[in-house]
């Protein structure tokens, strides 16, 4: 009796097994980076510093392409050619002044609004020349539409502007349709080579920089506006997120400070719009973090309507979990299984295994030169807690990595990674150079949406998108930049479906508190929503407009009725 009893146990926990490992199914990438004419690698100025990543589709074929940074090397256009490569496209694109400066951060945005995504590349230094940092200007180019690109950096005013610069985002703060900058500065001043920067040798906070603050003026130029909106913090700054953090419509800042414990923390800026100013929250919000941060994620991860982030640090990455509109954030990073002794620097969230979950990729890499190999991190989201999975999922390279982004290589509905890789400074036992993963995971159905703002910032850049089906509510953020470390991730949104067929509805939350609702669209399928304010204001009306009609209607049928029966 008591033989069969065990029997029958080991048949129940071998059923409960098969279906916990049915229900917690392993995202699978595969190493293309040969295959797909990716040959690239960042080689540092003198050391640590850059590089970054754009996704953008230069040519509008419905194929997104890549910019990369490369430091002291020449910077890569690379164009999707819809079979799952590139051709590398820069010689001959009008961007080869930026070969005369070391290269470090990229973002993209339609700066005039003329339906073409434009570029800003920032820069610490010009390679011709030895004077003491601040070096070189940031440079602006315009996409001419025919995979060319023009130098507007005199135009937009942004020559004069020499700044040892590292990442910049675009976001609509003033909420008029052009979307404005925010550049990140790490010195003010510095003479001495880079491969000299450490605890040490950073010691006085009078060196830190102020960043830009930069509106765009009618898709015409740049104004530095950071003291008229009432900032003036210093820092050794990499640069900042425009995120909508409290939900009231309008892009925060959330600034993302190097040696914070040294100088100056991490800032959460609250944006007062329509009033022209920012408000420092951070110490009432508990995000004044005192760390090496080197970049922000922003991510719902817990599908609570409200935007958490991942901060990579070097030791300890934080994760800081928002309390809503009258909460602080929380650090949740140990207690979600996510506390790893490492230096890291791009991160992205994405549901890479379409289970409703958001999922995330850290890029890590050691100070360059000290050149000591350390693996790439996916935290699998899997329900109460993340589980580290890099090397079953083929993603835990040991390069010298920095940005990172998310994009759909051969739009077929799952975020691939491309993770930028530096030159080591000093000898290095395994080959550091850009990886392309694509993803193959192939379970779970999923929907992309993408924005086309027409009163709004052209590519919906700072909205959200919230997708329900049934009771479940998912929510991202378009991404204008400075995110997963001087880098930019596909302007797509991207859910995960798990094993729903349909979708209820999707939810456009447009800057500016505007909302646009699409009803039952198609799964497995790309979705390109357009702004339509007619259809905001309605849907904004519809609920009290009924709601008073139907309690009218209410009271008229009990006053008719009351009289019939007396």
């Amino acid at each position: 009796m008591a033989k069969k009893i065990n029997i029958l146990k080991l048949i129940t926990i071998g059923i409960f097994l098969f279906i916990y490992d049915l229900s917690w199914c392993q995202p699978r990438f595969t190493d293309i980076t040969d295959s797909a004419g990716v040959d690239h690698v960042f080689q540092v100025y003198e050391g640590m510093f850059g590089g970054g990543i754009c996704v953008l589709d230069v040519n509008q074929d419905g194929y997104e392409d890549l910019y990369l940074t490369s430091g002291r090397l020449d910077d890569q256009l690379l164009l999707n050619q819809g079979d799952g490569t590139f051709k590398n496209i820069y010689e001959g694109s009008g961007l080869e002044i930026t070969r005369e400066y070391a290269t470090q951060g990229v973002a993209g945005a339609d700066v005039n609004r003329d339906g073409h995504v434009d570029l800003l590349i920032t820069t610490l230094t010009s390679l011709d020349t030895s004077i003491t940092i601040p070096r070189a200007e940031n440079l602006l180019f315009l996409n001419n539409g025919n995979n060319t690109f023009s130098d507007a950096t005199d135009e937009f005013g942004l020559r004069d502007l020499y700044s040892f610069s590292t990442g910049a985002s675009f976001g609509d703060f003033n909420i008029d349709g052009y979307p404005d900058l925010y550049i990140g500065n790490y010195f003010q001043e510095y003479e001495g080579p880079l491969t000299e920067i450490s605890d040490a040798t950073i010691v006085n906070a009078s060196k830190t920089a102020k960043s830009y603050l930069l509106l765009n003026k009618g898709g015409k130029r740049f104004v530095d506006v950071y003291e008229k909106y009432g900032l003036d913090h210093k820092g050794f700054g990499f640069g900042a997120l425009f995120t909508d953090f409290d939900n009231d419509g309008d892009p925060d800042l959330l600034v993302n400070n190097d040696f914070g414990y040294k100088a100056q923390p991490n800032f959460l800026l609250e944006n007062k719009y329509p009033e022209a100013r920012y408000e420092y929250i951070e110490e009432e919000k508990d995000m004044d973090l005192r760390i090496n941060a080197m970049t922000s994620a922003a991510g719902d991860y817990d599908n609570d309507g409200w935007m958490d982030y991942f901060i990579t640090n070097i030791k300890f990455n934080w994760f800081m979990v928002n309390g809503g509109k009258e909460g602080t954030f929380k650090n949740m990073a140990k207690p979600l299984g996510m506390s790893y002794f490492t230096i890291s620097w791009g991160a992205n969230f994405a549901d890479f295994d379409h289970d409703t979950d958001l999922d995330l990729y850290v890029a890590n890499g050691d100070l360059n030169p000290n050149c000591t190999p350390m693996g790439n991190y996916l935290f699998q989201h899997t329900g109460e807690k993340f589980v580290e999975s890099g090397r079953e999922a083929g993603v835990n390279d040991y390069g010298m990595a920095r940005g990172s982004v998310i994009f759909d290589l051969e739009n077929d509905g799952d975020m691939d990674l491309l993770v930028i890789n530096q030159i080591p400074v000093k000898d290095y036992p395994v080959e550091s150079r850009t990886r392309l993963y694509r993803n193959d995971s192939t379970y779970g159905n999923w929907i992309k949406i993408a924005l086309r703002g027409t009163a709004s910032e052209s590519l919906g850049i700072g909205s959200k998108v919230e997708v329900v089906c049934d009771t479940l509510r998912m929510i991202r953020e378009i991404d204008g930049g400075g995110s997963s470390h001087l880098s930019q991730n596909s302007t797509i949104a991207h859910f995960g479906l798990g094993q729903h067929e349909r979708i209820d509805s999707v939810i456009v939350h447009w800057l500016g508190g505007y909302r646009q609702v699409v009803t039952q669209p198609k799964i497995n399928n790309l979705l390109t929503i357009s702004e339509d304010r007619e259809q905001t204001q309605d849907e904004l009306n519809w609920r009290p407009y009924h709601a008073g009609l139907l309690i009218g209607l209410a009271i008229v049928a009990f006053i008719f009725f009351r009289k019939k029966l007396s």
